[in-house]
């Protein structure tokens, strides 16, 4: 199956898939949003894969949402949603109900981290299993859409990275327990590579056992009410009178945030944040 905008690629026990838009540091559009979920489809039909990776190239997992490069805004319009019901059906299913999907996918997934990790990326690390970071990745999470931060790092330390809206860094992350363990840079692929085999190991019906018992349990707390909730809540208060102001106002705090810590994106081998194009890199400013 041909992808344009991720790799996917099988090692049994492993399947690997890549974020592949690294001239846009892998901001997410729908189609990547639907050739993830295609890749998802591939490693849980094949009885050869155990475990999944999810990570992105050139050194960033992901730097949010696709907020209208050429190429996304093209595949929108193939898709054919008229104003109305539909538009909100398929907003819904590329914010919602995929990312639900993927938590719910019946085999251990894996985020790995490296670089950005920022509201869309957020949400995307979130629906796996676990996080594994490079030491020097850096996390923003957002209010937004697959609004689980609460549950990723308690409401209090939600509420306090919201509304200040800063990142964090991978060691920040992992004592927060959104991260699971962090390792050095060069390290971090072979360090998540091999527990992944390790997990592999283990009997299939096992594994999938204890996913299931896992996320009831999460579920039983009001999980993925809340995030049904949420979402709800997001879309009624974007028609709010003067409430693209205020999303606007949201975006003015990352942008000082990066101009306060400098020119951070030279670390990842990328542009600098403030030459990036908001409107075409993904959340990041």
């Amino acid at each position: 199956m041909a992808f344009h905008d991720i790799l996917y690629e099988v090692a049994a026990p492993l399947a690997v898939i890549t974020l592949n838009r690294p001239t846009y540091r892998n901001a997410q559009g729908y189609r990547m949003l639907d050739e993830i979920d295609r890749a998802f489809d591939l490693a849980r039909d094949d009885e050869g894969v155990r475990v999944v990776i999810v990570r992105g190239a050139g050194g960033v997992f992901s730097t949010g949402h696709d907020l209208g490069t050429p190429e996304d805004l093209a595949y929108r319009q193939s898709l054919g949603a008229r104003p109305g019901i539909q538009t909100y059906d398929q907003f819904k299913r590329y914010n919602l109900d995929l990312l639900v999907k993927w938590r719910n996918f019946p085999k251990p997934t894996i985020a790995l981290v490296e670089g950005y990790c920022i509201y869309a990326g957020w949400m995307l690390a979130a629906a796996m299993d676990v996080v594994f970071a490079a030491a020097d990745a850096e996390f923003l999470a957002g209010f937004v859409e697959y609004m689980s931060i609460p549950w990723d790092v308690g409401v209090r330390r939600a509420k306090e990275l919201c509304f200040e809206s800063r990142f964090i860094s991978a060691a920040e992350a992992q004592e927060m327990g959104f991260v699971n363990r962090v390792f050095a840079p060069a390290d971090l692929e072979r360090e998540t590579y091999a527990w992944a085999r390790r997990v592999a190991e283990n009997s299939p019906d096992a594994l999938r056992f204890i996913k299931i018992q896992m996320n009831k349990h999460q579920d039983a707390q009001g999980f993925s009410q809340a995030l049904e909730d949420s979402l709800g809540d997001y879309q009624a208060m974007l028609y709010l009178p003067g409430m693209p102001h205020r999303v606007e106002g949201e975006r003015r705090l990352q942008t000082v945030d990066l101009a306060l810590r400098g020119k951070r994106g030279e670390r990842f081998g990328q542009a600098a944040p403030d030459q990036a194009t908001p409107d075409q890199e993904g959340d990041a400013p």
